[in-house]
């Protein structure tokens, strides 16, 4: 099967679609557009060129909370592809040896076969609906004493309607289901990375092998037509195809992006020296990186799985290291850094009121759930983003999420009473806005002092 990609989507188009929910940052957009484009144009390429066409995996650099792993989430969604996020650091957690690197591949082919088992689901829903509602049908039909395939098609279609209604739910019905032993076992490994694939695949061996028996269960109708209905589905899915398309498109459009980055930077170009130096986890864990981002294989539940074409999207603070600091054969696998900026007061304006998904559009429908409308003035707007913004400045630079703070403070009283306060209708403004978080810098003050 060929692999699908949104070809219309352009490097301009992939641009607009980011700007819906992340505001600013536009570099950073144009090069995961690109990045992106170059994937489908990759594809059009025929003979063993493409083969030799790698993907420029990517650095982004800035703060904690700028957009740096949602514009790799959003690029995921757009192109339809298999998306895992991962920290860097994870990998030292566990000393010098650290954790499998490799659990990384294994973890997107999981991501894969669940996004291509989903899209053939969909494909297959309505016929195993239909092959449910028949079967329930049958069994109503059986306990009236009737034939389901002897009723007239009017009577069919009439008994059909009031299944659909769900007139029918809450009356039980006996259905035959097939009932799978439980193979209970354990599994002793060495601590430390283990081999997780050998034991589940073992696992799942033995389940396998677990004896089936058929059982009469007496339901309500909507259970039994869920049930029926799932086993329906797993009979008509090709296990080997969803296995085939996801390893397919975890190869060729896979997206892995490791956060954190600089926090296996070695300061300085320091190697540390000694093996109890934390420094020589982390250059343990780049070398350990290194094969799968330049590409090899990698054996998965579904096969081995080559990460020659996987695009891989780092990011990092650097605060304390610089990308400098990093091995400079992993170096070499990121030519494309993108640094982003700085969020200003005019940024978190934005943030609160631009995106499809902005905080202040959740929190009024959120609040509409309880009849409660809520209107927030554009004074009141700039009040919370200067306040996110002070706070930034005062302590820890949290980015864009110190908005969530800021505005659970500010709708807090609201969203407690709004339950008792039906069809109330409330203002927003910056006077409000000053009344709740007039004290929070003041408290962030505070807090450094008080253990």
């Amino acid at each position: 099967m060929p692999i699908k990609m949104p070809e219309t989507l352009s490097p301009q188009d992939v641009v607009k679609e980011l700007d819906k929910y992340i505001i600013g940052q536009a570099q950073a957009k144009r090069a995961v557009a690109i990045a992106l484009r170059n994937r489908w144009r990759r594809l059009q390429v025929e003979g063993d060129m493409r083969e030799e066409i790698s993907p420029k995996n990517i650095l982004l650099i800035g703060p904690t909370g700028v957009g740096k792993t949602e514009i790799a989430r959003r690029l995921a969604k757009l192109s339809r592809a298999p998306f895992l996020k991962v920290e860097a650091s994870k990998f030292t957690e566990v000393g010098y040896v650290g954790r499998d690197v490799e659990s990384m591949i294994r973890d997107l082919m999981e991501v894969g076969v669940k996004l291509v088992r989903e899209e053939f689901t969909k494909n297959i829903q309505e016929r195993a609906r239909r092959e449910a509602e028949d079967a329930v049908a049958a069994c109503i039909a059986d306990s009236r004493g009737e034939k389901f395939d002897e009723m007239t098609q009017d009577q069919k279609d009439e008994l059909l309607e009031l299944l659909r209604s769900g007139a029918l739910d809450d009356r039980n019905i006996e259905i035959e289901m097939i009932e799978k032993s439980e193979v209970q076992f354990d599994i002793f490994a060495p601590m430390g990375n283990g081999n997780r694939e050998q034991d589940e695949s073992f696992s799942e061996f033995l389940q396998k092998l677990a004896p089936q028996k058929k059982v009469s269960k007496r339901i309500p109708v909507a259970e039994a037509l869920r049930q029926i209905q799932s086993d329906a589905e797993d009979n008509l899915i090709d296990k080997e195809a969803i296995e085939r398309e996801a390893i397919q498109r975890v190869e060729q459009m896979g997206i892995i992006f490791i956060d954190e980055i600089d926090k296996i930077a070695v300061s300085g170009g320091n190697s540390g020296g000694g093996g109890h130096s934390p420094d020589v986890s982390r250059e343990g864990v780049q070398r350990d990186l290194l094969p799968i981002i330049e590409g090899s294989s990698v054996k998965t539940k579904c096969g081995f799985i080559k990460t020659d074409h996987i695009l891989f999207i780092a990011s990092g603070a650097f605060h304390v290291s610089k990308p400098s600091d990093l091995i400079p054969e992993l170096q070499g696998r990121f030519p494309i850094r993108v640094t982003l900026d700085k969020l200003t007061e005019d940024d978190f304006c934005r943030i609160l009121t631009e995106p499809h998904n902005n905080l202040i559009k959740q929190y009024q429908m959120l609040l509409k759930a309880e009849d409660v409308t809520v209107d927030v003035t554009e004074d009141a707007v700039r009040s919370m983003a200067n306040s996110a913004f002070r706070a930034n400045e005062k302590m820890q630079n949290i980015g864009a999420r110190r908005l969530h703070t800021v505005i659970e403070r500010v709708f807090d009283d609201i969203s407690f009473e709004a339950s008792e306060n039906h069809g109330k209708h409330y203002t927003i403004d910056a006077q409000y806005v000053q009344s709740h978080l007039g004290d929070l810098i003041e408290d962030v003050d505070m807090r450094k002092y008080i253990l």
